[in-house]
């Protein structure tokens, strides 16, 4: 466990890992509605909030239909971490709602979102959790909740028009842009000469590949969930990011690039892999396959710990997700914080916010990692709970 291995590292005192090993309070709630005349929805929902040391539960709202509360706490407690590592007065929550999202209508899915701030409603109000978009989650549905609670601090992620920050939809996929970038420096990779491939075309890699693009890195591989496209001459990221997120174009309708297998990319002869969809997509049945010296994690927890151990001992590089897709969250703190003024903030300055906070985070990740001779994701998790563990001393907790 992460607490154990840091624990044999630095100082974390007793009282601290007994806390951090549980959440703080997780609810399970039944939804049951009638979205249509015709339509029942039943099913699962989960909130947690792991840990409110550092301020109010922050984490995205997950529409998917193999959501479980194991996955919901998991993913809580990776947003403790990421806004501790990032220096953002935010502890951690997610919200998971088992269903399909394509399987719903617009409106369905309103009134879907609306049953669920009814169900979470006292927390929202109070400020307890502060959500955000995430898998099958988008900015309307933000301000959808934002209707129900007529409150701009409820929720971020919301449409520049409503109160929400120009920059926050792109803000992921552009901390993990420059994180790949900063990574890039430090072992002297040159963008035009560095291959990359992007495993998953959403909202995260669609806006990795175009920053990428643009800071001249030649992305030759991506895929979305039905299969995967590759020019060893580099694609054109802005184009097929305008047909695929406007148009909503699938990348197997593509015109540039060859065909190959979704589960190919990950395995392609590439300078650095990012997978930016689902989590668990490198496991130790193709841990051996991946040839990417460099593994930047823009998705969440996407190396199971077993084929961690063996990347490690092939010498792979890897970013963690809590340092390199952090800039969303980063981007939310700063709408959250200027929630009455948030869409006058230029588009720029968010970028600039990103990019400096990512920066300075990296720094911190690579000083401990020398300092302690660990990797990257050791590091990482060090300087998150000398954060976390501070604020509970200065909070009396401990």
């Amino acid at each position: 466990m992460m607490l154990d291995r840091v624990a044999k590292i630095i100082d974390v005192p007793p009282h601290a890992i007994n806390l951090l090993r549980h959440p703080e309070r997780e609810v399970s709630l039944t939804i049951n509605l009638r979205v249509s005349e015709d339509k029942l929805v039943q099913t699962n929902a989960y909130v947690c909030f792991y840990n409110t040391v550092r301020g109010p539960a922050k984490g995205g709202i997950r529409f998917h239909p193999e959501v479980t509360l194991l996955e919901t706490r998991k993913l809580a407690e990776l947003m403790v971490w990421k806004t501790a590592l990032v220096g953002i007065p935010f502890g951690g929550g997610k919200t998971g709602v088992a269903i399909d999202p394509h399987q719903l209508t617009r409106a369905e899915k309103t009134a879907l979102i609306k049953e669920l701030v009814h169900l979470i409603r006292h927390e929202l109000m109070l400020g307890d959790y502060i959500p955000a978009p995430d898998m099958g989650t988008d900015a309307r549905d933000m301000a959808t909740i934002f209707g129900e609670t007529h409150n701009l601090e409820s929720v971020t992620g919301k449409p520049p028009r409503v109160g929400g920050l120009p920059g926050r939809e792109e803000a992921t996929g552009r901390g993990v842009a420059q994180s790949t970038k900063l990574l890039s420096q430090k072992y002297d990779l040159k963008p035009q000469k560095t291959t990359v491939a992007i495993q998953g075309f959403g909202n995260v890699g669609s806006w990795t590949g175009y920053f990428l693009h643009q800071q001249g890195f030649k992305v030759i591989a991506l895929s979305d969930i039905g299969t995967a496209i590759y020019n060893p001459d580099g694609l054109n990221i802005p184009a097929l990011k305008e047909n695929y997120s406007v148009r909503g174009q699938p990348l197997s309708e593509a015109h540039r690039g060859q065909k190959i297998a979704r589960d190919e990319l990950l395995e392609l002869n590439v300078d650095i892999l990012i997978p930016a969809a689902a989590g668990g997509v490198i496991t130790t049945h193709n841990a051996n396959k991946i040839k990417a010296k460099y593994i930047v994690e823009a998705a969440n927890n996407p190396i199971t710990e077993e084929a961690e151990l063996i990347l490690k001992d092939k010498q792979h590089i890897i970013l963690p997700d809590i340092l390199a897709n952090a800039g969303g969250v980063v981007a939310s703190y700063v709408e959250w914080r200027k929630a009455r003024s948030g869409s006058l903030t230029p588009r720029e300055e968010t970028y600039n916010v990103v990019d400096n906070v990512i920066e300075s985070a990296f720094n911190n990740v690579m000083n401990l990692s020398d300092e302690f001779n660990v990797d990257y994701r050791t590091a990482a998790d060090i300087q998150a709970i000398r954060e976390v563990v501070s604020t509970m001393e200065d909070r009396g907790w401990l």
